[in-house]
Formats: structure tokens, sequence, C-alpha cells
């Protein structure tokens, strides 16, 4: 696994850096209610910053499909990076073209300029050449420091690092060397834990982790696709129809290879999608017809929590049920818990696994928390991330 170049590999002096980020945060009434993912950017910016760049920022933030939006612009995003980093950061409303050449000219080293959405040119998601001639015009380096937007072939993300020298940022390096942990010769035994809703959304990480991993735990609304692909009845729990041959799949080429996949014994079931529903726990041949499983049971969780302590490496994507309600977090809990108590590098993989270990208090306790979702995924799978594999390699010219 070829390591990138970064910002601490070439000669800054002087250079207009374009930096590819990822400011797509939630936004309530023009104001930021989480700056996680601008908070994780800063160490590139001020990297940069402190050796006299003149920082230049992309970033794309909702679907606005192509067409400007005032409830879509960077403005609040730039207003938050300025609050955290204390000093003014300037924002335009153009992301190329004379106006956008003409801010970039009159910035002074160290400052820091925010560019509009990227997604309101309809260019972007189409790597359009012409765009990305336009914004390559803006720097005399590109920066992708965006992990999470790295899956996708858009012009800010693989189009400009055609054209000028590109680097990893900070947080891209600490994304591949977090999720490296698992993937190049990890220590063992390595569990992987999986949940969430969809099978098919896991087939690739499914086949490839039961070619690779020692443990395969499985649970979620993912796990009754599997029951189902069993014969098992699980009454009105959610099922994801077409995950069934996934699932059956999955479970005969379990049977052939050493990896032990694992999937419930018990669920807590409810009479209803409710915080307040009734509830009762149950083995999984014992869901009655109407209820519904929101998450693992007891026995299974402690299953899963005896798996992670005796691991040399774990990662984990996907919750064990509806976390968000309180009466089914506990699996949820459970899993984050035994992570964090681990002896073993613990590996986050994305996703609402990383919603639920920072709503338990537990992502400091954890080797590694990607914040690349899809991205995340697509790396474990084994695929080649455009806006990854176009910067170059340690050891290049």
């Amino acid at each position: 696994m070829a390591m990138k170049k970064t910002v601490r590999d070439v000669d800054l002096a002087g250079q207009r850096v374009l930096v590819r980020v990822d400011f797509n945060v939630p936004l309530d009434d023009g104001r930021v209610t989480d700056d996680s993912r601008i908070q994780a950017a800063i160490p590139t910016i001020e990297y940069l910053r402190k050796r006299g760049c003149r920082v230049i920022l992309m970033s794309h933030l909702g679907r606005p499909k192509g067409t400007p939006s005032d409830a879509l612009r960077l403005d609040p995003a730039a207003r938050r990076l300025g609050e955290l980093l204390g000093a003014d950061v300037q924002k335009i409303d153009e992301l190329s073209g004379p106006a956008a050449e003409a801010a970039v000219e009159a910035m002074l080293p160290g400052t820091v300029l925010v560019l509009e959405n990227s997604r309101f040119d309809p260019r972007e998601e189409k790597n359009d050449p012409a765009l990305a001639e336009e914004l390559a015009r803006l720097g005399d380096l590109y920066v992708n420091d965006a992990f999470s937007a790295a899956h996708r072939a858009h012009a800010t993300t693989a189009g400009i690092a055609e054209r000028i020298p590109a680097v990893a940022g900070l947080l891209m390096e600490k994304e591949l060397l977090g999720l490296a942990r698992v993937l190049a010769e990890p220590a063992r035994p390595l569990v992987v834990v999986l949940g969430g809703a969809k099978v098919s959304d896991k087939i690739m990480v499914i086949d490839r982790f039961l070619d690779f991993a020692d443990t395969l735990l499985i649970g979620g609304a993912m796990s009754f696709a599997f029951m189902r692909a069993m014969g098992k009845e699980v009454g009105a729990s959610k099922v994801e129809e077409e995950g069934v041959s996934v699932a059956a799949g999955a479970l005969e080429k379990a049977g052939r290879v050493p990896c032990r996949l694992v999937l419930p014994s018990d669920l807590v079931v409810a009479d209803r999608f409710a915080e307040d529903a009734s509830t009762q726990v149950v083995g999984v041949d014992e869901v009655p017809a109407g209820w519904m499983g929101l998450d693992i049971g007891p026995r299974t969780r402690e299953v899963f929590s005896v798996e992670i302590a005796g691991a040399g490496t774990v990662f984990w994507n996907g919750p064990m049920g509806v976390f968000e309600m309180g009466p089914f977090a506990s699996g949820t809990k459970a899993v984050a818990e035994a992570m964090a108590a681990s002896s073993g590098v613990t590996v986050v993989g994305g996703g609402d696994s990383v919603a639920a270990v920072n709503l338990f208090g537990l992502a400091e306790q954890m080797d590694h928390v990607s914040l690349g979702g899809g991205a995340s995924l697509e790396y474990m799978e084994g695929a080649e991330l455009p806006g990854v594999a176009i910067l170059a390699d340690r050891g290049e010219a």
C-alpha cells in the first residue's frame, strides 16, 4: 500500500495552495451546528498558514444539483472557521473565473480564502476539464484533505490534481494511516463488526473480510437478511429483501473459509417503532408475529464484547440497533464500550458508528475514528479512490 506525499514533503514557500476540505456541515438558521469537520481541517490549514502560504479552500455543501442556493452557501462555515482560527477568513461568492483569480491575487501570505460551494457549478460533479483548468489557475499546489469526498472523481477531487502538483493534507494522511492499520498486516485476531440496515451496501466489505478477517460479527437490521436466508421468521423486523440472496451467498462462503461469521442469538423486540413501545428480549427463533427487532439482546452483547476484548484489531461500521432511541441503544453502546476498553487497535469506519461513539463520549478512546463515511467503506472494500489515487506517491520525483 503506497503512502502518499503530504504537505510535509514539498516546498511550500510563497505557494498558492488549493485545499479540498470537507465543510459539508449541518446548518440551522445560517449557523453551523456541528463543526467537527471544520475542526478536523484546521491542522492542515494552520500548517500552511505558518509557512506563509496563501490558502484557498474548496468544498461542497449539500446537494444543490448545480444551482446556487442561499441556504447552501459556505458563508456560515467560513465564519466558523475564522472563529476557530482566531483570524479573518475571506469568503467569495465565486468558485472560479476572473473574480476568484483577482481575490487570490490580492491575498497576503498566511491568509485564508474560501471559495463558493463547488456543487453550485454543474461542471464539478462531471469533472469537467474546463472547470478543472479554471481552478488550477488559482494555485501552485493542490492538497486533498477531504478523504470523505475522495471516492468521487469530481473537478475539485481529481481534475485539478491532473494539472498541478498534488499531495495529501494532514487529515487525509491520518485517515489513510488509520485504515491501513486494519488492511496492512493487522494485529491478530482481526475482528470486524458490521451493522446498519442494508446488506447490499456492504456486500463487498463482507466478501473481502470473509477472506481476510478472523471473526465477522453481524448486527443491526442487516442481520435480519441473514436470518431470513436461514429460514427464520423475523416478525415485522426490517428486512432488505434484495439483501437476502446476498446474505445467503455470504453464509455459503462462510462455510468454506476460516473466518467465523457470528450472528445475534437474541434480540430486543418491540411492538412498534417508537421509544415508548412495549419491548421484550427473545431468542432469534422466537420473534413474535408483528413484533420487530430493534437491537441485539444481552446474550449477543456479551458474545460480541468477549470477541472484541480478545481482538488484536477491531474494525466497526454500523450500529447494532436504533441507538438514537434509549431502549434500543444498549447493543451499540456495548460494542463501543468494548472497543474503548480493548487493548487492541480500534478503528471506527465512518457513518452512524461515528455518531454513536460521539454520543456515548467514547470517540477519544478509539485509535482511529474515520470521518470518511462512504469513502471509508469503499476503501475497505479495496476500491481505488480517485481522489487518493491521483495524489503523488512518496518516492516520486
